[in-house]
């Protein structure tokens, strides 16, 4: 049989017939279905089934025209191979079914009256046509697709996560506003007419919300006339695949080479790309949910489950995927070897990656092997691993996830302190401080890295930054869940009316909270991390969990880009100021005039008090500038007081003096000064009005 793999992997020849093909041993080590010479092979596994079936369909028919079994003399171990000669990849899709026994309290359910997505498959069949059901509703197959996409001498970007501005985007809610302008709403090549637009606000990085295969249709709902859909995407149908519904054309076995186009756009456009994966669940639900995949294949091995049969629920979504058993790690290993390999992803951020830690019992685990292979992959060396470092069973390890100074994590403590710090919370500046200097209280970089924390105020998760500084409570009943849904510790404060208001104060107040929550995310060492609209104040209504909000909830508005145009101004303008002063990303050489890297400030230099009431906060921010001999000297002053405050500047060298940069009181358009050389006399105090912030640098005089 070696000599047969062997001979099948470099021309494979008709050994048998079957079903009238002519067939012959496949390749045992490739699993899915992959064109070869003369045919196509067909590679899967199972560890508890007695035999397995596969099934060919015309395309826009029910019944399959061929059904195939394994010959027993083509299963290695676990692994059924088989290639067929003489087809045509454009006239077929395919399907398995697999016999086993049926012991649903140890986890068996195997049942051959139902077909099987290949768990390797790379494109899945009948979907591409956004909130239509296919024909052939709840039946899902899959297609063969042609791997010969054209990357040219095109390498993978390889930029420092520290020198990322990552920007959370959802690829058809980006794009499918009639505002959008661009020719594909919705769709990959949507999003490619707004690569501009990207290099014009500043960002080098996108995190695309999930783009693996999810059926919008899973959950649809009509409620108050509205259907409702899984519009965010996170229920993977298939891992491997792309959404083909975000492709503007049909991909008759080309798909996926609509995103693999739209990566190589942004990669020439100095913009790496970051898929949102979701790997702790699937679209298959719990007992009571469909047959997609996993469960016809291996129940028990791919999901997690209690003694009794029943899917332990660690996602909140119905099941949860087993992730460190072996079978399903090389599975995710597998795949996103896949995705940076054939697509040339840049990073992953992994959605409720605590999962991805817990045991099959579900316990967490100190050292989980999926993480330590993902860590030290060498595919994946150079990608970013970001976790989201908890879950729905209430494991919380931001500042502890597993880590080998590979995987940064979304730092929601940051998010939390800051934003209830900038809202004007009492007895957190001492906290604060230690947030925007990086969070070495919680991520030692001797153990972690330099790359532990990406910072973010806002994500898809949650209030826009615009309805944070608008809305005190969410207001999510139209999901239908009679506002249940979302979470309700949100820290947002509305300024003074809830929601919409003409009030010319209230909305000049929201901006300029707006605008101190971009000046200090961008002046805070670690990843920072944007919300797609944020920069043009974009608004959900106050919803905080629009997942099923396929409308204008959840859709970018353009329109607001040239009303608040000022604001991506601002955005812009901090953007630009964060590349030009390295010593807000990092430690730098030492400055020459002996301030230490970071340093805390209060209304007085060098002593920030830590009185529960103390709202004002300055960050001293000082190294060299790269190999420049300059020094690099930023200070952030912040002032969370409802009254202005004078504050005093610690002393610079006589060589240097300070040099207001930007200040989120003055009038909109104006915040950023022009002048960039040394105040005389020097600056010695700044008036920080109230709720502001200031940025200042060291200029030499």
């Amino acid at each position: 049989m070696p000599e047969t793999h062997n001979r099948v992997t470099r021309n494979p020849v008709p050994t048998d017939t079957s079903g009238g093909f002519q067939i012959c041993p496949g390749p045992y080590l490739e699993n899915g279905a992959m064109v070869v010479p003369g045919g196509v092979s067909f590679t899967v596994h199972s560890q508890n089934a007695t035999s397995c079936t596969l099934h060919l369909f015309r395309r826009d028919t029910y019944e399959p025209y061929a059904s195939l079994p394994f010959p027993e003399s083509y299963r290695i171990g676990n692994v059924y191979s088989m290639v067929l000669f003489g087809l045509d990849i454009r006239e077929f899709e395919y399907a398995y079914s697999l016999e086993g026994p049926h012991d649903p309290e140890n986890g068996l359910v195997f049942d051959s009256s139902k077909y099987l997505l290949d768990p390797y498959g790379k494109a899945v069949a009948g979907q591409s046509k956004w909130g239509f059901k296919p024909k052939f509703a709840n039946q899902y197959r899959s297609r063969v697709v042609v791997q010969d996409f054209d990357w040219g001498t095109q390498k993978q970007l390889e930029t420092d996560l520290q020198d990322l501005v990552i920007y959370e985007l959802h690829v058809r809610g980006y794009t499918v506003h009639p505002s959008s302008g661009v020719d594909y709403p919705g769709s990959f090549e949507g999003l490619a007419q707004k690569i501009p637009y990207l290099k014009e606000l500043g960002v080098n990085a996108v995190e695309l919300m999930p783009v693996f295969e999810f059926d919008e249709l899973k959950d649809l709902r009509i409620v108050e006339g509205k259907r409702l859909l899984d519009y965010w995407g996170y229920n993977a149908v298939s891992f491997f695949s792309p959404n083909t519904a975000y492709a503007a054309g049909f991909e008759l076995n080309r798909e996926g080479d609509e995103l693999k186009s739209l990566i190589k756009k942004l990669h020439e456009n100095g913009i790496e790309v970051i898929l949102d994966v979701v790997f702790n669940h699937t679209a298959e639900g719990n007992e009571d949910g469909p047959y997609i995949s996993f469960k016809g294949f291996d129940n028990n091995v791919y999901y997690m489950l209690t003694p009794d049969g029943q899917y332990y629920n660690f996602s909140g979504c119905g099941n949860t995927l087993n992730c460190n058993h072996p079978i399903v790690q090389r599975m995710i290993l597998d795949c996103l070897r896949y995705w940076v390999t054939a697509y040339r992803v840049d990073g992953f951020r992994f959605d409720l990656a605590s999962i991805l830690g817990r045991n099959e019992d579900g316990s967490p685990m100190s050292k989980p092997p999926l993480l330590q292979n993902l860590a030290f992959d060498p595919i994946l060396a150079k990608v970013k691993l970001i976790a989201e470092a908890w879950d729905a069973g209430g494991l919380y390890q931001v500042g502890s996830f597993p880590s080998w100074s590979r995987w940064s994590e979304w730092n929601g403590r940051y998010r939390d302190d800051l934003r209830r710090f900038l809202k004007g919370d009492p007895g957190l500046a001492t906290v604060v401080a230690e947030r925007m200097a990086g969070s070495l209280d919680l991520y030692d970089p001797t153990h972690r890295g330099k790359n532990a924390s990406v910072n973010f105020l806002t994500c898809h998760d949650g209030f826009t930054l615009y309805d944070l500084y608008a809305y005190n409570e969410k207001h999510n009943q139209d999901n239908g869940w009679d506002n249940t849904d979302g979470d309700n510790a949100n820290h947002s404060w509305n300024c003074g009316a809830e929601g919409d208001t003409r009030d010319p104060e209230i909305l000049a107040l929201r901006k300029k909270m707006m605008k101190n929550a971009c000046a200090v995310l961008l002046c805070s060492r670690g990843t920072p991390m944007l919300l797609a609209g944020d920069e043009f104040c974009n608004t959900q209504y106050g919803n905080n969990n629009p997942y099923c909000q396929d409308n204008e909830i959840s859709w970018l508005d353009w329109s607001l880009l040239e009303t608040n145009r000022d604001m991506f101004q601002f955005f812009q303008g901090m953007i630009r100021f964060r590349k030009e002063h390295p010593v807000l990303k990092m430690e730098t050489a030492p400055a020459h005039c002996g301030l230490p890297s970071v340093s805390r400030h209060g209304v007085s230099p060098w002593y920030l008090d830590s009185w529960e009431e103390t709202r004002v906060l300055g960050m001293l921010f000082a190294g060299r500038n790269g190999d420049d001999t300059d020094d690099d000297l930023v200070y952030v002053g912040i002032n969370t007081y409802w009254e202005p405050q004078t504050v005093r500047l610690p002393d610079l060298p006589k060589s240097h003096s300070w040099t207001l940069v930007a200040d989120t009181s003055l009038p909109a358009g104006k915040e950023f000064t022009s002048s960039r050389s040394g105040t005389v006399p020097p600056l010695r105090k700044i008036h920080l009005e109230a709720r502001s912030v200031a940025v200042l640098v060291g200029t030499p005089v």
